[in-house]
């Protein structure tokens, strides 16, 4: 397992430099190390923060491309200052809890989903040893981590006192459950070919070539999974206003439903990234820095999800679910026999 902080180079040369100052006033290299950590934490909320801020802007911007609409264009410099304005807007609203609530769960809901939202993002090789936790166990730490957004969505559904919120959290836990498997799947055969879990070996095997040109199917059921895994059209039945108003999200207001809100985005930044550093290279590219080409890699793979958000309509939820389990998991299960006997086939070649 990797070292917790790492004194890495070109985006994150700061470090070192912080260290170097920690290290003529604090006492021992624990308080440094403590102080570091710290510091990463803090600059991970600071990044799912502002993505979530540019990222509202950016989808907005999309969807009224594609529908050949204006959006935001009147606060601020080309509607930029839109998105702060309904951040002050959900800040001044009064906080209301409905009657029969479960008190602690329906507090602690929103919190606990937003924890596995940040957690994942200490894995992402954003540049060369750029990475907060280079754990060995990498890819598996992000689906264990990851799946554990089931819970706080069916807390909230169940603590609400609501039958709408009771369904989409039953709901999110059907569907949530159902495409992990082949997500999972698709991820496998990217494991096969490179024989390790740690994310920056993943990003070194693709020094040649990149593995969605090797795992096309792979990578073509890992976004549509990731969609129905972040809860976003078309797989939003959890929250589909026609029938269920806000699915888990119904009784909440102010800022405990931007909670909601900003883990959702916060998650598709994550799938973003973590769709990068298996498929398309990760941080490697000529001329430009790695960080730079992982950050428009990430673009890329965010305007994917959006362009699929704003072109296909909501299926039925039963629709959704067969979907998952006999059209996908089938798919993905072809796809690492396909990789297996690929793999065993170069073998006996050479």
């Amino acid at each position: 397992m990797g070292k917790p902080m790492q004194e890495v180079t070109g985006l994150f040369t700061i470090a070192t430099v912080l260290r170097k100052l920690l290290n003529q006033y604090l006492p021992n290299p624990q308080w440094v190390d403590m102080v570091i950590t710290l510091v990463n934490i803090g600059a991970i909320f600071t990044l799912i923060s502002l993505s979530a801020v540019v990222l509202v802007y950016v989808e907005r911007k999309v969807s009224a491309y594609m529908q050949m609409r204006v959006g935001p264009n009147r606060v601020g410099p080309w509607g930029t200052l839109q998105t702060v304005a309904d951040m002050i807007k959900l800040m001044s609203k009064e906080d209301i809890m409905p009657d029969g609530a479960d008190k602690w769960l329906w507090i602690l809901a929103p919190v606990l989903l937003f924890i596995p939202a940040a957690a994942v993002y200490a894995i992402f090789p954003f540049d060369h040893q750029a990475i907060f936790a280079d754990l060995n166990i990498g890819i598996f730490y992000f689906i264990a981590v990851s799946s554990q957004a089931t819970l706080p969505f069916l807390m909230a559904g169940w603590a609400s006192n609501s039958k709408y919120a009771l369904v989409g959290g039953m709901r999110t836990v059907a569907q949530m459950l159902s495409y992990e498997i082949p997500l999972v799947f698709s991820i496998l055969g990217v494991i096969m070919l490179t024989g390790s879990l740690r994310m920056s070996d993943i990003v070194a095997a693709q020094q040649q070539v990149w593995f969605v040109a090797v795992q096309p199917l792979a990578f073509v059921i890992f976004v549509i999974a990731a969609t129905a895994e972040s809860n976003r059209a078309p797989f939003d039945l959890v929250e589909s206003e026609s029938e269920l108003v806000a699915g888990p999200f119904t009784e909440y207001s102010g800022m405990r439903w931007a909670l909601f809100f900003l883990a959702e985005y916060a998650n598709l930044f994550a799938a973003s990234a973590i769709g990068v550093t298996l498929f398309l290279g990760g941080w490697q590219g000529p001329w430009l820095p790695g960080w730079l080409w992982f950050m428009l890699k990430t673009a890329l793979m965010i305007f994917i999800f959006m362009w699929l958000r704003w072109t296909f309509p909501r299926p039925r939820v039963d629709q959704l679910m067969a979907f998952g389990w006999k059209v996908l998991l089938p798919l993905a299960l072809v796809n690492v026999l396909i990789t297996g006997i690929g793999m065993q086939t170069v073998k006996y070649f050479r």
